[in-house]
């Protein structure tokens, strides 16, 4: 593995321990934008049959110290028949007005497999826009998952395209918003050969007045045959002022494929908890036992038990409202 300026695990100027990593895991900070140390950009780069034999945490963090309004860029580069754990944190260290654009490229060459698991957890004064370039060579095997827990506004462009005959994309993703929140989700998956898979479920559950917008498209280009591509977007609205816009979209050029998309936008289900409540569970407890419940099909796809367990307590703390009472926290129980 090659990367400008790895550092594992540097000491921060203030207490700070997130809670996600894995007990082997590997750490790597990237502050205000570069490493930790280094003071460059993120480049990580696996070589041919590389495998990365631990998870890799790469933890970002915006502080006071940086620019209020910054923009950097990463770089993952898998080499042919390589294979690597790698999760993407994205937290805040201080209650400042922060805008964030990031651009992160992710390239897989043949045969290569990647997991990636992102977590977003910022404050409510913080606008981080994020952008992702994907490519896949043929057999290569790309799974990422996306929990965005926390942030004022945040908005996820994904360009995914599959270039090689064989390769294999699944993006799955979960939104939670509340107060004044905003989230999207811009999406882009392109079939550009034939033989090639892709799904994607992305869910969200909204409350006050928060709003997501999903808007996805598939495009299958002429000759892409044996195409098989899946969507879905499902929308959880437990506030009446919450609001979920989602537009997903096929664009077929071949005629020898199977392709299906999806979207509903829904509030909880009054015979559930009128059911729960005959069982002696109180109404609040039942709400959020239907919305842990709506959540499992998304943080069930991350691979490791540990990791998941540790995203599923987050995301159980978050609905039952504990991040919203640290109102001059900017960390959300990270």
């Amino acid at each position: 593995m090659k990367a400008n300026n790895l550092i594992y695990a540097p000491a921060l100027k203030q207490e700070f321990r997130c809670r996600v990593p894995l007990r082997d895991a590997r750490q790597l900070f990237l502050v205000n934008g570069t490493v930790q140390g280094g003071g460059a950009p993120l480049a990580l780069r696996l070589e041919e049959g590389e495998q990365l034999d631990k998870m890799l945490q790469i933890i970002g963090i915006r502080s006071a110290e940086g620019p209020r309004e910054l923009s950097f860029s990463e770089s993952f580069h898998f080499g042919p028949r390589s294979a690597g754990r790698i999760i993407l944190c994205a937290h805040t260290f201080s209650l400042d007005r922060f805008k964030t654009v990031e651009r992160v490229r992710i390239e897989l060459e043949e045969e290569a497999r990647a997991q990636f698991v992102v977590m977003q957890n910022e404050h409510n004064q913080a606008d981080h826009e994020t952008f992702y370039d994907i490519s896949l060579a043929g057999g290569a095997s790309l799974d990422m998952v996306f929990l965005s827990l926390h942030g004022g506004v945040i908005r996820n462009h994904i360009d995914a395209r599959l270039c090689g005959e064989g390769a294999s994309c699944s993006l799955s993703g979960l939104y939670l918003t509340d107060g004044e929140q905003r989230m999207d989700y811009d999406i882009l998956l392109t079939h550009q050969v034939p033989h090639c898979h892709s799904n994607q479920v992305f869910k969200g559950i909204l409350d006050n007045n928060g709003v997501a917008h999903f808007d996805g498209l598939i495009k299958v280009v002429p000759d892409a045959q044996k195409t098989e591509a899946y969507q879905a977007n499902h929308n959880l609205l437990v506030s009446p002022t919450a609001r979920a816009y989602t537009r997903p979209q096929l664009e077929i050029y071949a005629d020898d494929v199977k392709c299906s998309h999806g979207a509903t936008i829904g509030r909880l289900n009054p015979d559930e908890l009128f059911y729960m409540r005959t069982r002696g569970i109180p109404v609040a407890e039942a709400r959020l036992l239907q919305q842990v419940a709506f959540t499992n099909e998304v943080v069930e796809k991350i691979s490791s038990p540990e990791l998941r367990e540790r995203m599923q307590v987050l995301v159980e703390k978050r609905l039952r409202g504990e991040f919203s009472r640290c109102q001059n926290c900017s960390k959300n129980c990270c």
